[in-house]
């Protein structure tokens, strides 16, 4: 018998049959992986808590013919209080549409993962703003996947020291003052000096600093609208979630 061990996140849970499920996890080693977990949803099932949406466990799975099997879980960090926040639950959610949308079958994806979890746990713990969280989630997480915009100096004249920066999303990097760089991209985004830092701490930061600091309201709207556009036009997809919690925020 071919056994597997590998920890993963459940990213989608799908019902099948009187009390299975179909879920998919994201796995270090082997990227996203649908795994049957056989009378999952039977309320004394040993697999119910480990199967459970945002939920990260230690699975032993069975090679079968179409598909592993759940042998054996162990559950290591439940984000299942996240729940109580819809604001926070859906933007979890929007992360793991990212994510499903962006990594394949056996792909490796530790950079993946780790961000991932990361994020989920300042999202739960942190009194953070959940904006910030996931602005600092969609651009570096673009930047694992390989598109990290142009910030060490302008994408135009590659000149390292600038000033009264401009974000454009047609060069994918900063453009400096010079006329005729911003000749090349008219509609650039004049950035506040705090964006600037912002994002330049985003993309280079060690991951264990990632999240280390704050910005102000001002700073986090342009950052948002900048990660939110950038993510889109890059992974060409927009996202539903964030549409949803702009209309949640206006009822609340």
């Amino acid at each position: 018998m071919a056994y597997l061990k590998t920890k993963g996140i459940v990213l989608k849970e799908v019902y099948t049959g009187e009390a299975d499920k179909i879920i998919t996890i994201l796995s270090k080693e082997h990227g996203k992986m649908s795994v049957f977990a056989k009378g999952a949803r039977r309320p004394k099932s040993r697999f119910i808590a480990c199967t459970q949406f945002l939920c990260y466990s230690e699975f032993l799975l069975f090679k079968g013919q179409d598909m592993y099997t759940i042998n054996g879980c162990d559950v290591i960090e439940t984000f299942s209080k996240l729940g109580s926040d819809i604001v926070k639950l859906t933007y979890a959610a929007h992360m793991i549409d990212i994510v499903y949308d962006t990594i394949q079958e056996g792909q490796y994806s530790a950079k993946e993962l780790r961000l991932l979890l990361n994020t989920l746990y300042f999202l739960l713990n942190s009194s953070k703003s959940p904006d910030l969280v996931t602005c600092i989630f969609e651009l570096r997480y673009l930047c694992i996947l390989g598109y990290a915009p142009y910030i060490k100096g302008c994408v135009n004249c590659t000149e390292d020291y600038i000033e009264n920066i401009s974000f454009s999303f047609k060069k994918c990097g900063f453009l400096c003052n010079k006329k005729e760089c911003l000749f090349e991209d008219s509609s650039a985004l004049r950035l506040l000096p705090g964006t600037v830092k912002a994002l330049y701490h985003i993309v280079f930061a060690e991951i264990n600093r990632l999240f280390n600091f704050n910005v102000s309201k001002e700073v986090l709207e342009q950052l948002k609208s900048i990660t939110n556009k950038y993510l889109r036009e890059r992974l060409d997809k927009n996202y539903k979630h964030l549409d949803y919690l702009k209309k949640l925020k206006t009822d609340i």
